[in-house]
């Protein structure tokens, strides 16, 4: 029952680690520690090594022999990717490509990937469904794309079962305060919002001339505790003989950014200032997706999808820790 997760000491590999301890599993974390947190390993034993280090990769699959694979191993700033493109092509799926190719030779055993809501680029219409048009505008969404379609590749060529889960902007934190958001630096608009709460500073608000009701970009929060319980039901669907296929998870509901600010001041008891700043490269206006087939397929509801829910948790987190990004 042991499962390999790449990328588990990160935000979501980690609540992900928590949720397969939860469900009967051992979750084997293979991670770099270079943007995971060694105090996030909680769960199971740490290897530490690189994806693209294919030899490391078979030395851990005979080690452990993992009967699934849950990726999470990926940089995940648009930001970052739109300024260095070749970063994001060489670890998201070059080195992708060297830890499948890995994968295959040992077994080819059910693969969970942690994809995005940006491979569909902006969309034509909301909500977005999995047959939207796939057309990324930033090379993180890019990356995200190309390892969707190497997966399907190789389950042509080798029959690997895979489910791909496209999730949209994951929020919150552990509701027992184990784990949580730690990102360096941080650039998800909750833990600011919130550290800009706990010290008085403005937050800064990415455009605000947006063609929504406020001027100010809308997405979809999901609590990163659903999107990990996600995980470990395709995992079991797949286990099961279960389909291959990509799967949005989301909450179906936009809160623009000065609703987020709004909702952190009812869940703080405090204002928050805010300082408008010019938009970001690669931000769409609004991302709202459509997870009825995730409902559907794996039976998933999400528990805490409502937007102070997400943010008092997170909250809990922060204050707890005392961290202030």
């Amino acid at each position: 029952m042991n499962i390999l997760v790449t990328g588990g000491a990160g935000y979501v590999g980690s609540h992900a680690c928590k949720a397969l301890a939860a469900n009967g599993y051992v979750p084997i974390t293979y991670d770099n520690l270079s943007r995971g947190n060694l105090w996030a390993v909680k769960w199971g034993p740490l290897e530490k090594g690189e994806i693209a280090d294919e030899q490391q990769v078979r030395v851990v699959l005979e080690k452990y022999r993992p009967c699934a694979l849950m990726h999470f191993a990926a940089y995940a700033y648009v930001g970052e990717s739109v300024e260095h493109p070749l970063l994001y092509y060489r670890n998201n799926f070059a080195g992708t490509a060297a830890l499948l190719r890995a994968v295959v030779d040992y077994g080819c055993i059910p693969v969970v990937f942690s994809s995005s809501c940006a491979t569909y680029g902006v969309p034509e219409c909301v909500p977005i469904t999995e047959d939207h048009l796939q057309r990324p505008i930033n090379p993180y969404g890019h990356s995200k794309l190309f390892v969707e379609r190497m997966l399907a590749d190789l389950n042509v060529a080798w029959g690997l079962p895979w489910i791909a889960l496209r999730y949209f902007n994951a929020a919150g934190a552990d509701p027992d305060g184990q784990i949580g958001e730690a990102h360096d630096p941080e650039t998800h608009l909750i833990p600011l919002v919130l550290a800009s709460a706990r010290t008085g500073a403005a937050v800064r608000i990415f455009g605000d001339d947006y063609e929504t009701p406020d001027g100010t970009c809308i997405r979809d929060y999901i609590h990163v505790g659903d999107i990990a319980e996600a995980h470990v039901r395709a995992l079991d669907h797949l286990r099961g003989g279960g389909e291959s296929c990509a799967l949005n998870l989301a909450n179906e509901h936009g809160y623009s950014v000065k609703e987020v600010i709004a909702a952190a001041e009812t869940v703080g008891g405090r204002s928050i200032r805010s300082e408008i700043a010019p938009r970001r490269a690669g931000d769409p206006p609004i991302l709202i997706g459509d997870a009825s087939r995730a409902r559907a397929l794996l039976r998933w509801v999400p528990a805490r999808s409502n937007l102070e829910v997400q943010i008092q948790d997170a909250w809990n987190w922060i204050t707890k820790y005392g961290r202030d990004y």
